[in-house]
């Protein structure tokens, strides 16, 4: 079991947002919960106009969720999220530990924190030839 670090960025219809936003939420954490993931973070992050129109909406919100997953499961979680009716389009990307833990910290506040501790002691990071890149897992 190869558990990894992963970015979900779920969009939903805006109306249906509106309307009921715990239902749609729990709706999307349900998804998740399927495939057995350890979800560490979640929020609406853009309610807006959509470039073009999907499903008929011009209109949607992204919701955010930042988790964790063994890989294998994957593509069932694709699979999920192509059948589920509120999710209209979805897209799910491995992030390294680095990137996950800093949005981790600014979805759930505690970035303001970490930035006064920055600001008094600013932490060295270690050199390293690796870069750290995100990958696109999938994308319905």
């Amino acid at each position: 079991m190869a558990v990894k670090l992963y970015e979900g960025m779920f969009l939903v219809e805006s109306a249906k947002f509106a309307a009921d936003s715990t239902s749609v939420t729990n709706e999307i954490l349900g998804v998740l919960e399927k495939v057995d993931a350890e979800v560490v973070a979640h929020r609406p992050w853009h309610d807006g106009r959509l470039a073009y129109e999907i499903e008929g909406q011009r209109k949607g919100v992204h919701y955010l969720v930042m988790f964790k997953m063994d890989s294998l499961r994957s593509t069932e979680l694709d699979r999920a999220t192509r059948l589920n009716g509120t999710v209209l389009r979805s897209l799910i990307i491995k992030q390294p530990q680095v990137l996950f833990d800093a949005t981790v910290a600014a979805l759930t506040g505690a970035s303001e924190e970490s930035s006064e501790k920055t600001e008094a002691e600013p932490e060295k990071k270690p050199e390293t030839n690796e870069t750290e890149t995100s990958e696109v897992v999938a994308e319905s």
